[in-house]
């Protein structure tokens, strides 16, 4: 594994923004300590930390940092849909009569190799995560189990998966909302903002009826479109070079990061110091609003402050990353990343589970007790989740490019493929692999769905993706 490593930060391109690695590598770190922190099991169930001390709430403005996620992933989606439309028949390298010929019927064949190409890696872990657990909760349901902590966790283990919803939906609506993008610039993130503002009026002034879920939408694909700004070199803060960065020697080139940062703090304040929004930037058990499920106005003003943040960073960030060691370190930890939060929960129900076979006593969640057990719990979780990942790795390893072209009309194909694969992971994510014996379900845009029905809609999207593609030799 580091002799791999190595070879593969030694043949880093010097175009790569290594910056963007960090910050997904990063934000995904954050994710887990986040929840490794947040959860304070007893023996009666799980709760929320942040539930029992409500004075910790505003680190979640420091831990809330999925916006940061999906930020670089409008960056990375931006640059691969550019680099396969370059390699299209009747792209850039294209006669100008071939270009005429050909350009309406590659475009559905690009989005279906584009499409193939982002679920791989995510899907592949994924599924696998999912069928290990089938298993384990079929077996422990058919044994009789289900039951205290094995049972939460039955439910729990398949929450996070909404994350991997959304970002599906991003890599679907990449291409249209890139075209936006290169139309009319800043004016759609823009229309997409003003788009989620609409929503919370309705919503909460007149009292509009499911209209919030349109922000599930509205405020991520707004935050996702300040990744295309960035691949434009828009939003300052230095130029793509060596090392993907370039700092500027100015004050002029963070102004853009600056207005962002301090814009998107001031707002997330105003919003939630006079509006109707939680201090809590995740959620919080019986609260009657949420800024997560759906997002509100407020996330999207604290995901503003956040990439204005991280973009002030850059130019340390560069300095640092130059570094051959630190550039390994990142390259090692984006190789297994995905396959690291998707165990996560499971290494940490793991550990709660041994303590309590081992009649090992669990403190009150924010006692003394509890906090001096804490780095033990924490570095069980890691130890656990690293075992996991080299358990499970091998499927992150991004499968090789296919030798065959999509063919023209397969885009349909791959959109249809797609939607598939989101609606289940999101069927996945709210009904858990409890009760899959009772045929248990939970409404997903008012469809009851169970679990085998969640499973099979993602495996049987990601064959019809597979299938766009791949196309004919």
């Amino acid at each position: 594994m580091g002799s791999a490593v190595r070879v593969l930060a030694e043949a880093t391109p010097a175009t790569r923004d290594r910056y963007v690695d960090l910050l997904r590598v990063g934000s995904l770190a954050v994710v887990v300590l986040g929840h490794w922190m947040m959860a304070a099991v007893t023996p009666d169930g799980v709760g929320n930390l942040l539930a029992v001390v409500p004075a910790l709430q505003p680190l979640t403005w420091l831990l809330q940092v999925m916006p940061v996620f999906f930020f670089v992933g409008g960056f990375s989606h931006a640059l691969s849909y550019r680099s396969l439309l370059r390699k299209r028949p009747g792209g850039p390298a294209a006669s100008a009569d071939s270009a005429s010929a050909d350009s309406a019927t590659s475009a559905d064949s690009v989005y279906a190799a584009f499409l193939r190409a982002r679920l791989q890696r995510l899907l592949r872990p994924t599924m696998v995560f999912v069928l290990v657990w089938g298993v384990v909760a079929l077996l422990v349901q058919l044994l009789g189990g289900g039951g205290g902590l094995t049972g939460v966790t039955l439910r729990l283990v398949t929450q996070p998966l909404w994350f991997i919803g959304i970002y599906l939906a991003m890599v679907a609506f990449t291409p249209p909302l890139l075209r936006l993008h290169e139309r009319y610039g800043w004016g759609a993130f823009a229309g997409l903002a003003g788009a989620a503002a609409a929503v919370d009026v309705l919503r909460f002034a007149a009292g509009v009826p499911y209209v919030e879920f349109l922000n599930f939408a509205f405020v991520w694909l707004a935050v996702h479109q300040l990744g295309f700004l960035r691949a434009d070199g828009r939003l300052g803060a230095g130029s793509a070079s060596g090392t993907g960065f370039a700092p500027s020697t100015g004050l002029r080139s963070l102004r853009v990061p600056a207005l962002l940062a301090g814009g998107g703090l001031i707002g997330a304040v105003v919003l939630v110091a006079a509006g109707p929004y939680p201090l809590s930037m995740v959620g919080m058990p019986g609260e009657k609003v949420s800024n997560m499920a759906p997002p509100t106005l407020a996330l999207l003003a604290h995901g503003l402050w956040l990439v204005g943040a991280v973009e002030l960073l850059r130019a340390p960030a560069a300095r640092l990353l130059a570094r051959p060691r630190a550039w390994r370190t990142v390259v090692a930890a984006n190789g297994v990343a995905m396959t690291a939060f998707l165990w996560h929960l499971t290494a940490m129900l793991g550990v709660y589970g041994a303590l309590l076979a081992l009649d090992v006593p669990l403190p009150e969640p924010a006692t003394a007790a509890w906090w001096a057990q804490t780095p033990l719990r924490l570095a069980a979780a890691a130890a656990l989740t690293s075992a996991l990942v080299a358990a499970f790795r091998t499927f992150e390893r991004p499968a090789s490019p296919s030798a065959t072209t999509p063919a023209p009309g397969s885009g349909p194909l791959a959109a249809l493929g797609a939607t598939l694969c989101l609606l289940g992971v999101l069927g996945l994510s709210m009904v858990g692999l409890g009760g899959l014996l009772e045929g248990r379900t939970a409404l997903l845009i008012a469809i009851p769905v169970s679990a085998p029905a969640a499973v099979a809609m993602t495996l049987g999207g990601w064959l019809l993706v597979e299938r766009a593609g791949r196309g004919a030799r």
